[in-house]
């Protein structure tokens, strides 16, 4: 069997992403990511079984940058202010570059096609971010309300400051930024 072509790849993640943005996870076809990734419809079939298939091993990826993204450990030394300042900047930074991602992913989660299997994955890799926000909890850090809630405050916090910047009505210069940051955690520090 051959091995599959990593550029290939590349081109129908980075078509079904497009579409996704364009006509929604409803209106995608495997006819139209083929078109798009400029191979023919039975070439995608080899890579990916079926649109289900595809959508689970795309968010698997893009997943699994994000929490990479957050747990890398070279911050582990600095303070919790500073840790949790970093990560939203990085997660903001990486939304407005991965735009296209970003829409996916929220379309995905909230899908019939957000498979057991991917709520497993999930919820595997999102233990590792969480343990963050219970550290900084259990350090008095941050108010003592329930995990969850934290990190919905801080993935929300950076999702509407990305939406701000895209939008224009938020200049995307380091005063505006510190600004929108600051904002976040006088709401969530103890």
């Amino acid at each position: 069997m051959k091995p599959k072509d990593d550029d290939k790849q590349q081109a129908i993640a980075d078509a079904t992403f497009a579409l996704v943005a364009q006509v929604g996870l409803s209106g995608l076809t495997m006819a139209a990511i083929a078109r798009q990734a400029g191979i023919a419809t039975g070439t995608l079939y080899v890579y990916y079984k079926s649109k289900e298939d595809l959508l689970n091993a795309l968010y698997e990826q893009v997943k699994g940058a994000l929490v990479q993204l957050i747990t890398e450990p070279a911050g582990a030394a600095m303070p919790f202010r500073a840790r949790f300042q970093r990560n939203w900047l990085r997660l903001l930074r990486h939304r407005q570059a991965h735009y296209a991602e970003t829409v996916f992913m929220e379309q995905y989660y909230n899908s019939p096609w957000f498979s057991e299997a991917s709520r497993q994955f999930s919820a595997r890799f999102t233990s590792e971010c969480l343990g963050f926000f219970d550290e900084a909890r259990a350090q008095q850090i941050v108010k003592d309300v329930p995990t969850m809630l934290l990190a919905s405050t801080f993935f929300g916090s950076v999702r509407e400051t990305a939406g701000l910047l895209r939008s224009g009505d938020l200049p995307d210069t380091e005063a505006a930024l510190a600004q929108a940051f600051t904002i976040f955690w006088d709401g969530i520090k103890a």
